[in-house]
Formats: structure tokens, sequence, C-alpha cells
């Protein structure tokens, strides 16, 4: 199967010490060789920011 499940997760809330928030998404490895950055709205911070794929 080409595709995979990645683990997003903000990239803000880790510099100002607060719980990032994490999503979960999916990816094609064939055609999408870098890691996946999305904005996505995190709770903890009442905002939309920057998630980025971690390692899983």
């Amino acid at each position: 199967m080409p595709r995979e499940t990645v683990i997003l997760e903000c990239t803000e809330a880790r510099k100002e010490g607060k719980t990032p928030s994490r999503y979960m998404s999916t990816r094609n490895k064939k055609l999408q060789t870098d890691p996946v950055e999305k904005k996505k709205y995190n709770r903890f911070l009442k905002k939309h920011t920057l998630h980025r794929e971690i390692k899983s």
C-alpha cells in the first residue's frame, strides 16, 4: 500500500511550553516524499497553527 498514516503535531505550542495538539492524517509515500505540513486548529492556544509530521 502506498498510503501511510502520519501524526501531525503543533509547532507553536512546544515553543510556548503548552500542550501540543495532535492530528492524524494520511499521505501517499510515492507522490509526497516531503514531510506533511498543514494549518490546523489548536484548542489549547485557541487559534490555527502550523502542524508538522512527527516520527511515528
